[in-house]
């Protein structure tokens, strides 16, 4: 995950680097443009109506009409950089966006088998942080580092949304209730945890870049 694709944000699938090896991975213009929803999104309201009600969806707007902040039963696509791009799947909740009408994070039910809670703040193109309470549940929270700024020319000079990044930390309680804190190297892969075994020890693991627990510090059962 990243946690979700974070569904509150737009959910990309990569396909390869199609840049330089050393540039950051990235989804490809033509992965892009299959999940473009609309290259004009509605992000003002022309003449603000202060009691815009509508049965499904509730609009607050700022003084310039841009709209901050949308409560709906089934939440707009994302916009990202002027562009909307299609949801995995349905989300209700409230979403907020920037001064731009991008999409910055928001917080909502996920139509998934068995649904799930989620809630979300954003990089300008990309999850930040995430928590997720998941249909086994599991809850999980992440941190994600911040992925470079890529902008496309055949996006008119927009922001490439979903630009891979490592999750740095995360916190998480398994279906069986093991607890879990993970610290993630710059290559996305877990090198420190700190958990419970299953004797109800407390311990420190210690990974390599293969997921292989090379050292365990537990005092408690050593004794």
């Amino acid at each position: 995950m990243k946690l979700l694709p974070l569904v509150l944000t737009a959910s990309v699938i990569c396909a390869g680097p199609t840049v330089a090896q050393e540039s950051p991975r990235r989804p490809s213009l033509e992965v892009l443009e299959k999940i473009i929803e609309t290259r004009t999104p509605e992000t003002r309201v022309v003449t603000p109506d202060h009691d815009r009600i509508i049965a499904r969806r509730i609009d607050i707007v700022d003084a310039d009409g841009t709209i901050r902040m949308t409560l709906a039963g089934t939440t707009p696509a994302p916009i990202i950089d002027g562009i909307q791009y299609r949801r995995a799947f349905d989300v209700a909740g409230l979403v907020i966006y920037d001064e731009k009408g991008s999409e910055r994070g928001g917080f909502g039910t996920a139509d998934i088998e068995g649904g799930a809670a989620v809630l979300a703040l954003d990089h300008p193109a990309m999850d930040a942080i995430g928590w997720r309470v998941s249909p086994d549940g599991s809850v999980s929270f992440v941190i994600n580092q911040a992925p470079p700024l890529i902008r496309d020319p055949g996006l008119g000079g927009a922001l490439v949304p979903g630009v891979l990044t490592p999750t740095r930390m995360e916190l998480s309680v398994a279906a069986d209730g093991t607890p879990t804190v993970a610290l993630s190297d710059k290559n996305d892969k877990p090198r420190v945890r700190l958990t419970v075994t299953e004797e109800g020890f407390g311990a420190i693991e210690f990974l390599n870049a293969s997921g292989e627990v090379i050292h365990t510090i537990a005092p408690e059962a050593d004794l």
